[in-house]
């Protein structure tokens, strides 16, 4: 007989990625630089937060004496929506972390145009690092990137195919992919 496999304990009802959430060094610069730079709208903001227990070390994992000044929550196009943190607090790290860090880590950003996206970005005077990367060969096969920086540090990368990747022509499995606006 047949041993049954057992059921698989996934998170019940999942159905993606709601929002992101950064901590930014300025809240007014990071919202400008994305409703300038990208055309995202600034939906709504709270704060600021104070906590004279320890509520925000239990519920956020922040050291004590933290205060959250504010947050802003972005609508972002066609995918996950932004949320932007600037906190206030002892001893805080002001340098992000670098992609090769514990931690590290980037946005990317799908464009349908890269060369336009790419030109809007230098029109803009985004820190645009090296040159595009066009993969022409392996499972990334026809897509082109590049990172860039925000103005406070943040790594981002544009990213396009708009011919599909290489892989998607042998697997019944794809990646989520922005559907046209």
């Amino acid at each position: 007989m047949k041993e049954e496999a057992e059921p698989l304990d996934f998170l019940p009802g999942c159905r993606g990625i709601e929002h992101i959430g950064l901590t930014v060094p300025d809240l007014d610069q990071s919202v400008a630089f994305f409703s300038s730079v990208f055309g995202w709208e600034k939906i709504y903001e709270l704060g600021p937060f104070v906590s004279d227990d320890s509520w925000a070390e239990r519920q956020l994992a922040v050291p004590p004496g933290t205060v959250m000044e504010r947050l802003a929550f972005m609508r972002c196009a066609n995918g996950a929506n932004l949320e932007l943190f600037q906190y206030s607090t002892p001893d805080q790290a002001r340098t992000p972390p670098a992609n090769s860090d514990v931690g590290g880590h980037h946005l990317a950003f799908y464009v349908d145009d890269f060369d336009a996206a790419l030109a809007s970005l230098y029109r803009h005077g985004v820190d645009v690092l090296g040159t595009p990367v066009v993969r022409d060969q392996g499972p990334s096969g026809g897509q082109t990137w590049i990172y860039f920086r925000t103005p406070w540090g943040l790594t981002c990368e544009l990213v396009s195919f708009p011919a599909g990747k290489a892989y998607e022509r042998s697997s019944d499995r794809l990646l989520w992919q922005p559907q046209p606006l």
